[in-house]
Parts: C-alpha cells; sequence; structure tokens
C-alpha cells in the first residue's frame, strides 16, 4: 500500500490528531461562460486518467464546484451544461494535500460538441494560505538516501536543514531519524502524519531514536509534503508539546 506522508515543520506547538484524510487533495473552480457569467447547476465530471474512477458534481448558484477527498494522480475535469457545448480539463495534476484550481469556460453551443483544453488548471495554489513543497515520487526512487530514510529528503524544501542534536545527542552515534530544523526552530516541533493519522514517537528523551512511530520504507511512498508555515485549519487544534 502505497502511503501518504504529510509534515508539519516547525510550529512551536503539537497538532492533536484529527483524523482526517490529508493523504487526499481537492479540486475545485468556477463555471463561467463567454461573457464571463457564472453557469449554475453544471454537471462536472472527474476522470482519474490511470484507473477511470469517475466521480461526478453539479455547480452551485455561484458557479463553484468541489470534488473532495480526490486521490493524488491525474485527471480530466468534464463540464456540461444545458446550451453549451462540453469543455474537457485534460492535463491535470493532482498533488497529496493540494487545492487544485480548475475553472472552466464553457462555449455557446451544443453538448455533443467538445472543446478539449490543456493547461486549464491553476499553476499556482491560491486556495490555501500554507507554505510548503511536495516530494514526489521520481526524487523518492531517484535520489540517494543514505540509511533509506524518506524523512531526509524533507531537506530538499526551503530552510530546512538537519539538525546538529541528530547525531549529538544519539546514543547510537548514528543521526536521529527524522530529525531537522525548519526556519531555525528545535526539531522537537516538527509533527508527522501518515495517511491523516498522527505518527509522531512521544518519549520523555525526544532527542534520540526516531521521531516517528512508524518509518515507512521508501518503496511504500507516493509522495509527501512538507509544510513549513501558515498551515490550513484542517490540521486542528494545537497545544504545546516538549
Amino acid at each position: 500500500m502505497r502511503r501518504f506522508l504529510t509534515i508539519l515543520a516547525t510550529c512551536a506547538l503539537a497538532v492533536i490528531p484529527t483524523f482526517a484524510q490529508f493523504d487526499t487533495a481537492e479540486v475545485l473552480g468556477t463555471i463561467r461562460d463567454h461573457s464571463g457569467a457564472v453557469v449554475p447547476k453544471a454537471v462536472l465530471t472527474l476522470l482519474h486518467v490511470d484507473t477511470g474512477i469517475q466521480a461526478k458534481t453539479t455547480s452551485d448558484e455561484n458557479g463553484n464546484y468541489t470534488f473532495s477527498n480526490v486521490k493524488i494522480g491525474a485527471y480530466k475535469v468534464t463540464a456540461e451544461a444545458k446550451g453549451f457545448s462540453t469543455e474537457v480539463a485534460s492535463g491535470i495534476a493532482v498533488n497529496v494535500g493540494a487545492r487544485q484550481r480548475v475553472d472552466v469556460t464553457l462555449q455557446v453551443g451544443t453538448v455533443s460538441e467538445t472543446v478539449e483544453v490543456s493547461g486549464a488548471a491553476a499553476a499556482l495554489e491560491t486556495d490555501s494560505s500554507e507554505h510548503g513543497q511536495v516530494i514526489g515520487g521520481a526524487a523518492i526512487v531517484e535520489l540517494p538516501l543514505n540509511g533509506r530514510n524518506y524523512a531526509d529528503l524533507a531537506l530538499l524544501s526551503a530552510n530546512v536543514v538537519k539538525s546538529p542534536i541528530a547525531v549529538s545527542f544519539s546514543p547510537s552515534g548514528t543521526p536521529r531519524e527524522g530529525s531537522f530544523n525548519v526556519n531555525g526552530m528545535r526539531s522537537t516541533y516538527n509533527n508527522f502524519l501518515m495517511d491523516g493519522l498522527d505518527n509522531n514517537a512521544y518519549g520523555t528523551s525526544n532527542q534520540s531514536y526516531s521521531s516517528q512511530v512508524i518509518q515507512a520504507s521508501p518503496d511504500a511512498i507516493a509522495e509527501f509534503k512538507v509544510i513549513t508555515s501558515n498551515y490550513s485549519a484542517e490540521y486542528g487544534a494545537w497545544e504545546a508539546r516538549w
């Protein structure tokens, strides 16, 4: 089973587990006509290109739609409405924890007419305040990992450095797994989620051994996301952890 992980890094507070599915994403957008007016009650179909699995929804009175609990992968969005030709937005890449916006403009015509547009997905994520970076499957598979600790790839993110106490406080002399500093904060302020669940190794000596309860093999991870600031509300309430 491929795992999806989220690392909330360098917060002075630790997340209370909310048991939400952070291994998924959302695809959302607004349906408009060629004049810019919103189109309510348009029928939207989300197609996973690799598996063929589909989901359907309709736009609301403001022309907005949302697909929740979307697995990572490549997708197509098809929009249909009476009096308009069918619009297909292709080449949509959905990453873990993303809010991928796909706005669609319908042209006047018949439903039997189909217009396909590539690159309709927003290049920048504008629907979330969080700052972070997705480490994809290519990096996990192709980059060297001494000790096969996937968390070391968090060092690819901006302002992330290996914690000096990862070695100096380790009884075995080997680096502590998952120990890194982000934005100058302590490594004990990092928080790990696996498939949406708390994966932190809480102990009386939190400077040694592993930072995670389950140390997932790189072969079992599809991708993971390192979030460094401005965490979204779905990560729940916060309390101090030392």
